[in-house]
């Protein structure tokens, strides 16, 4: 059962015209539209199903900058301030908390993929630090079990993904965005080369650009459109206990089992060594992209050809503006819940830190993860399709830069000055 989201009352109508059309209603498209908002540029925001139904209301919650690849870094660092100001900029609590993140080892060889990383960022000024087994201790009381070692970023933190995204909508609406749900953008119009609005299965709406923060689906959608972005699905199966005493406020991150703090007193976990990966159609067409990847984590993934890769197929990838689009068939990804690995980090965990063994499960639920073959996302223009910018693929990263991921999806809108450095998330990297 997936954790309810903040409930917020939409429009019901689509306006003729705009200047800016988000395609999505996760937390990036809705960070997008805000801060387009309060630059005084009319947003409106289309959403297939629900706001922030799929992976924007079922991550994990974690804001890191911890072992993130040195160039994401600086959008992790921008992301921290921003979320430090979230809740007085919308004007509700979105569950921020500064309490810093962890990463724990068992062994040398783990310990050491923590400390070059540590190397790879010392440059950036992070405030990350080696911890020793004592110190592990003194952060975390209460463990029995001896770590190697682990790596600490105090100003790293978490915010509450079933609030997040709703407050987030709540003042775009009351900055004059318009967002309607139940309605899928079956197609991109475009005039004179260009992108000129965008077709729905209420009709069309005309704008001057358009944001694609589709998740999942945006391959799908630009593949319709004769452009390729390679991402491949992951499924992330996750717990939140009841409320209970835990040994910390701090994130902690074990070589197979992860855990926070929630806000109302329970702790959110997952088996952080295992993820599943349901074979597609894609993975036979995109596979050898992703190689470095599979042989750095094969390890993690509990790879099966089964249900998915059938309905997978069933989904059309070319379809006409008048035709019903898959995101009309598909309104909310709702992937199975894999209990086993579930229970298998909860079993973990409680071998580590005893005070887990008598917990009471109130959720568990599972998002699909879109992945990038360099685990970046796309943030920036398509060239092949002059007024469209994306903002898509963020592998499990989403959640912890959106406000920054959405401000510079609409810095490259509006052509202001970037927030970061755009040129790591441009599209074109993946050109053939």
């Amino acid at each position: 059962m997936v954790p309810p989201v903040t409930p917020v009352q939409t429009a019901t109508r689509l306006p003729e015209k705009t200047t800016v059309v988000v395609i999505g209603g996760g937390i990036v498209g809705l960070c997008a539209a805000l801060t387009l908002a309060e630059r005084q540029i009319p947003v409106v925001v289309i959403e297939k199903g629900h706001l922030a139904a799929e992976q924007s209301s079922r991550n994990l919650g974690w804001v890191r900058k911890t072992s993130r690849l040195a160039e994401d870094v600086p959008l992790a660092r921008a992301a921290d301030k921003l979320w430090a100001q979230m809740s007085a900029r919308v004007g509700s609590d979105v569950g921020y908390r500064q309490a810093g993140i962890m990463f724990i080892a068992r062994n040398e060889a783990q310990l050491a993929q923590h400390e070059q990383w540590l190397a790879s960022v010392a440059h950036l000024g992070l405030d990350s630090q080696l911890l020793s087994t004592r110190q592990i201790g003194d952060h975390v009381p209460g463990g029995v079990e001896k770590w190697a070692g682990g790596v600490y970023t105090p100003s790293d933190g978490r915010a509450e993904p079933t609030l997040a995204a709703s407050a987030i909508a709540k003042a775009a609406m009351a900055k004059g965005v318009v967002i309607v749900e139940n309605c899928a953008v079956r197609a991109l119009a475009t005039s004179a080369g260009r992108v000129s609005g965008v077709v729905t299965e209420q009709g069309e709406v005309q704008c001057d650009q358009v944001l694609l923060a589709g998740g999942l689906w945006s391959r799908r959608f630009l593949g319709n459109h004769g452009i390729a972005l390679p991402t491949l699905p992951l499924i992330c199966s996750v717990l939140r206990t009841k409320p209970m005493d835990g040994p910390t406020d701090i994130a902690v991150g074990a070589p197979d089992f992860s855990f926070r703090r929630h806000q109302d007193g329970g702790f959110v976990i997952t088996q952080r060594g295992a993820l599943d990966a349901p074979l597609s159609l894609d993975h036979l067409l995109l596979g050898h992209r992703y190689l470095p990847q599979l042989r750095a984590a094969c390890g993690n993934l509990r790879i099966s050809l089964g249900r998915h890769f059938f309905h997978d197929l069933a989904l059309k990838r070319r379809w006409r503006s008048n035709q019903l689009s898959p995101f009309e068939q598909i309104r909310t990804m709702d992937p199975p819940v894999n209990h086993q690995l579930n229970q298998d980090a909860l079993a973990n965990l409680s071998a580590a830190w005893p005070v887990f063994r008598d917990v009471q499960v109130a959720w568990s639920w599972a998002g699909m993860i879109d992945v990038t073959p360099d685990s970046n996302p796309v943030i920036g223009p398509v060239s092949q399709l002059p007024g469209l910018t994306v903002a898509t693929g963020f592998s499990g990263h989403g959640f912890g830069t959106s406000p920054a991921a959405g401000q510079l999806a609409a810095d490259l809108i509006s052509n202001t000055t970037p927030v970061v450095d755009p040129a790591p998330y441009q599209f074109s990297r993946f050109a053939a």
